[in-house]
């Protein structure tokens, strides 16, 4: 009778990637290394994934993210010890931001382990699961896997990561990872809408008190934030927003998680940060709706909203709250599915959405705030038609100008600092796709996670927003941008370092300073073939350059715009104006 040969055998291995094809991954992230070598020639023979090398780990770990985000999950394979602690910042901040991703580490064998060897890699004490203990801070699920339990324990660590909507972490010695493996059935995937309904008591109570909460509103306004993304419940926001009609808006750490071509779009909020028409309908409605809000320093302009949390109705992943009251089991999706049920109960007119009007010193501070943002729409205006060619490129006019250049087919990533604070205010066409990394807040972050949106979503068009000091960590990932023959437009901010930090502390100080770089040479000395290299130094440039990389579709675009070392987004400048005690931003 025939037998397999080791080389087309099922392996452990092979089931983890059948595991991920299942799940709708496509792309494996990671750096070759000794430990792993035989196991990625598993890698490259299996028919639905493909192996994405990568310049570094910490890279892998972002592209990982940004692939997760997009795609649903996410994947990262490195080797042992130097390699999976490279990626756990990565895998850090796909905890912090709720981001479903396996890290698969291969180390030593069994026999290597049992004979306490002093190999590389190790702490030099044979401690094979050091690196293990250190990633179970920041994954939901793990498991160092044997030939025994090896496909259950892959099974159930999968299964907790879909149901966490968080990160997972797999070691695997390399002789596990290369034993057969017997076929198994179906992964069951929890259904992450529907699972923890435990008691349908539990939604008919929280239904009977928003109902309650519904009609005593009436200024109602609802505030979105990525967990909508995380946890499955974007078209049940959109069905909830259509049938409401109340005005609405997001945190950064949201944006585009609803259609902000909708005229009910208010903007984005961030407390002190924000547009004072922002401000005034999320921080003074009767009723705020909070919907897979998670409430951070960042996204909340160092925690300057006036809102009180606990008050209105707060929808979180698995629990729903009705003036601070629980009703646990009760998920996102389907608390939103019960709030759309409730506005139908009623005319529209019952509930009113109109903006309430700030009173006193609010009503002039309101005015006052009108008035400067319109002078500055006004100022930006004049100098694009007469002085555009003569004066310094402003953070201002930057961010107004990219803004403009977003395309419904765009997915932009900008990365933390003055890039994401400028580009929050800018509302985006229908369609467009918004990353970013707010929460956990690693500089360097969007140029791999670039990479893993692209791969994730090849039909769409990447616009990268960076600072030069971010990009620094990271920029060697353009170089596999290019070799996987990827277009996106990069705006790389050359502010001479880094502007946030000299505004929090340290205004002239050294340790806010970098090494100048020539970003002119470096895409064509990563290995981009024949990148479009443009530079911006004021308004009447800045247009041309946007123009031209709108234009140019069949290769990578740069973009260096020069801003003024002090200079912030407007954003940035708001909350200096109405709350200067938090302008200094760290505590």
């Amino acid at each position: 009778m025939a037998t397999s040969s080791p080389e087309t055998s099922l392996t452990v291995m092979d089931h983890i990637l059948n595991r991920l094809s299942a799940l709708g991954v496509r792309h494996l992230f990671g750096m070759a290394a000794d430990y792993n070598l035989k196991v990625l020639d598993r890698v490259l023979i299996h028919p639905r994934v493909r192996w994405i090398g990568m310049a570094h780990e910490l890279g892998a770990a972002y592209a990982a993210d940004a692939y997760g985000r997009v795609n649903g999950f996410g994947a990262l394979l490195t080797t042992f010890g130097v390699g999976e602690l490279n990626a756990i910042n990565g895998v850090a901040g796909a905890f912090a931001e709720r981001v479903p991703l396996l890290h698969i580490a291969v180390g030593p064998t069994r026999a290597t382990e049992r004979a306490r060897l002093v190999v590389h890699h190790t702490g030099g004490d044979a401690d094979f699961d050091r690196f293990a203990r250190a990633h179970r801070q920041v994954v939901c699920a793990d498991a160092v896997l044997r030939p025994r339990d090896a496909v259950a324990e892959v099974d159930r660590v999968l299964a907790t990561c879909l149901r966490e909507s968080r990160p997972g972490y797999l070691r695997v010695p390399r002789d596990v990872a290369l034993a057969p493996a017997l076929p198994s059935g179906p992964l069951d995937t929890p259904d992450t809408i529907t699972s923890t309904v435990d008691s349908p008591d539990n939604v008919e109570a929280f239904r009977a008190a928003a109902r309650a909460r519904l009609a005593r509103a009436r200024h109602a306004a609802v505030l979105a934030d990525f967990l909508v993304d995380r946890f499955h419940a974007r078209a049940e926001l959109a069905a909830f927003l259509a049938a409401s009609d109340f005005p609405h808006a997001t945190l950064v750490s949201g944006k585009t998680v609803v259609d902000e071509a909708n005229p009910r779009f208010l903007g984005v909020y961030a407390g002190a940060m924000s547009p004072a028409r922002v401000r005034a309908v999320i921080d003074h409605a009767d009723l705020l709706i909070l919907a897979g809000v998670l409430l951070s320093d960042y996204t909340t302009g160092k925690f300057t909203h006036e809102f009180d949390p606990d008050k209105g109705i707060d929808l979180g992943p698995r629990t729903a709250r009705v003036d601070g009251v629980a009703f646990p089991g009760v998920p996102l999706a389907v608390a939103l599915k019960v709030l759309t049920e409730l506005v139908g109960e009623h005319p529209r007119a019952e509930v009113s959405v109109d903006e309430p009007e700030p009173q006193g010193l609010a009503a002039l501070a309101r005015h006052a705030e009108d008035l400067s943002d319109k002078a500055r729409e006004t100022a930006a205006a004049v100098s694009r038609k007469v002085c555009g060619s003569i004066l310094p490129l402003t953070q201002t006019y930057l961010w107004k100008a990219v803004g403009e250049a977003v395309r419904p087919q765009h997915t932009v990533v900008a990365d933390d600092g003055t890039a994401m604070f400028g580009i929050m205010d800018r509302r985006f066409p229908s369609g467009a796709r918004f990353i970013g990394q707010p929460v956990w807040a690693s500089i360097g972050y969007s140029i791999p996670a670039l990479l893993g949106a692209l791969l994730a979503e090849p039909s769409r068009r990447g616009l990268l927003l960076i600072g030069d000091g971010a990009a620094q960590l990271t920029v060697q990932e353009l170089g596999t941008i290019g070799r996987h023959h990827l277009k996106p437009i990069v705006v790389l901010v050359n502010n001479d370092g880094y502007t946030i930090e000299r505004i929090t502390h340290g205004l002239r100080a050294p340790y806010n300073d970098i090494a100048r770089w020539d970003w002119q040479s470096l895409p064509a000395a990563l290995g981009v073939k024949k990148p479009l290299v443009l530079i911006a130094r004021t308004p009447a440039a800045l247009d041309n350059a946007l123009a031209r990389a709108l234009a140019t579709t069949d290769r990578l675009v740069l973009i260096e715009a020069f801003t003024g070392k002090d200079d912030v987004p407007p954003a940035f400048l708001r909350l200096v104006v109405n709350r200067p005690d938090r302008a200094r931003w760290v505590p």
